[in-house]
């Protein structure tokens, strides 16, 4: 025989577990309802007989009949109460509890099957006993002269299966309103079943802990960031990696993303206010791209990717092709510079080729020699050599300023690389194919250090300056393989977590200066 299991199936388990509730509750009300109801149809029943004894022991003949022990008038008067009132029986007995009546005459002249003494004391009783006729509600009272003097008792009996009958009679009705309920239990349970099928894709109960099981593995071992927000804004979710992006404390759920990061785009991003695909934002110094989805509750799932180092090899990559570029073109004109050096040779002009050999060689040379001298700091002078490179296949003169002086004491190269690199980035771009200059001025002061770079290009207009720091925000059109508007942003969250000041102005050249001044950004340095 195969034993009944119980349904794996979320929506069976509901219908089965709430029909069975239903059913429970159902009858439980109904019994607990019916219950007070029988006590009170048996105190009607008793009270109903008392009052019939009491009408019956008011009549004076039928008192002194049970005086004289006269058993037909006593007979007589009773058997006409019973019927009048239709009780099971009225006894009337004597002052020894002999019957002077009872609905079966054979009974007369023997004694009362339950104890007649608290009537004859004067007592008036109800209660519900059994005898000779079954068992029923009776209400017994003296039965007194008019002198007051007890001469017997009177004794009535309402029967169970009358009291049993209206019980029934009214548990139909209640019955059939515990049906409606049940029925209508039962509906709504279906209904909530159904809908609960549809919402959990009709899934085990044992499915739903392997998902949560899944779900969290998957979250937190992703190396993409993941938040959840509900409709109204707040952090449902972050895993590991969005709490380590964003910056997040452990505690964020239940939070709002507003509460939480500052004002701009980064916010805007995450709760919906801008909207795009692969959208950049900035993070500290983390260049994030954002992708938003709407959830059909209101809500918002948000992937976040860490684009940081990524930027980084884009930017080395766009400084290499432009590296390739100014040697693929050195390599032409120093060709040219070979045919000019062999026909000088060949027309005897020694002293001219020595001359322009001289020329040719010294002036790279120079640019390089007082680059190193006067940016000591390794990684900021390779930066302003190849930077120098690419503007001068640009047309383009790069300079650094006669006044400038970087010593070998940055207590951070990857942050002074980044504002100095994304600066002249900036002004190179401004400045376009050349003619153009751009001029570079590094000077410490004490441990803070003053970088500031001009450009003879177009400059920035007054009511954009404080626009040009946030991120995504761009005057020039976007290439393929990376998004703008991220460098100045990157420079402006540098300057920021350093407690710096950022500056745009105008140069001396006419185009854009920015000012950047970094506080405690070179370790103490010895003078000689």
């Amino acid at each position: 025989m195969r034993r009944p299991h119980w349904p794996r199936r979320v929506f069976a388990q509901l219908l089965l577990s709430q029909t069975v509730v239903t059913v429970g509750v159902t009858a439980v009300t109904a019994g607990l309802f019916l219950a007070p109801v029988s006590r009170e149809l048996d105190r009607n029943a008793m009270q109903r007989a008392l009052s019939i004894a009491q009408a019956t022991a008011a009549d004076d003949a039928l008192a002194r009949a049970a005086a004289a022990r006269d058993s037909r008038t006593a007979q007589q008067g009773a058997e006409q109460i019973r019927l009048a009132t239709g009780a099971s029986f009225v006894v009337i007995t004597d002052t020894e509890g002999i019957r002077l009546s009872h609905t079966d005459p054979s009974r007369i002249g023997l004694r009362v099957s339950t104890d007649p003494e608290p009537a004859l004391r004067g007592e008036s009783v109800t209660a519900i006993q059994d005898g000779t006729l079954g068992r029923t509600a009776r209400g017994k009272v003296p039965l007194r002269l008019a002198d007051g003097r007890i001469v017997g008792e009177v004794s009535v009996g309402i029967s169970d299966d009358s009291i049993r009958r209206r019980l029934l009679s009214m548990a139909h009705g209640i019955l059939l309103c515990a049906g409606a309920g049940l029925a209508a239990g039962l509906a709504a349970t279906l209904l909530l079943a159904r809908g609960l099928k549809r919402r959990t894709h009709n899934i085990a109960v044992a499915d739903i802990a392997a998902l949560l099981v899944e779900r969290e593995a998957m979250l937190h071992g992703i190396r993409e960031g993941m938040l959840a927000l509900d409709g109204a804004g707040r952090i449902r979710l972050a895993n590991d990696e969005a709490l380590r992006l964003l910056a997040l404390p452990e505690d964020c759920a239940g939070r709002t993303v507003d509460a939480l990061l500052p004002p701009g785009r980064l916010a805007d991003v995450l709760t919906g206010r801008i909207t795009g695909t692969d959208l950049p934002a900035v993070r500290d110094d983390r260049v994030l791209v954002v992708n938003r989805m709407a959830t059909a509750d209101g809500g918002a799932v948000t992937t976040l990717r860490d684009r940081t180092e990524l930027e980084s090899l884009v930017r080395e990559l766009d400084n290499t092709r432009s590296l390739t570029e100014a040697l693929r073109a050195q390599d032409h004109e120093h060709a040219n510079r070979m045919h000019t050096l062999l026909g000088l040779l060949e027309l005897g002009r020694h002293e001219q080729a020595a001359a322009f050999i001289s020329e040719q060689s010294g002036s790279h040379s120079a640019l390089t020699a007082r680059i190193s001298e006067q940016v000591q700091d390794p990684h900021v002078g390779a930066l302003l050599a190849g930077k120098a490179a690419v503007a001068a296949e640009r047309g383009v003169e790069l300079a650094v300023t006669a006044d400038s002086h970087l010593p070998d004491a940055a207590v951070d190269a990857r942050a002074l690389v980044t504002v100095v690199g994304n600066l002249v980035d900036n002004a190179l771009d401004a400045v376009g194919a050349g003619p153009g200059a751009v001029d570079v001025r590094l000077r410490p002061v004490g441990a803070t250090l003053l970088v500031e770079v001009a450009d003879s290009g177009p400059g920035v207009p007054e009511e954009l300056r404080t626009l040009v720091f946030e991120e995504g925000w761009t005057s020039k059109d976007a290439p393929a393989h990376r998004p703008r508007g991220l460098g100045l942003a990157l420079v402006g969250r540098v300057v920021e977590r350093s407690g710096g000041r950022l500056a745009v102005g105008t140069g001396p050249r006419g185009g854009a200066r920015f000012t950047v001044e970094l506080p405690e950004a070179l370790h103490p340095v010895e003078t000689a």
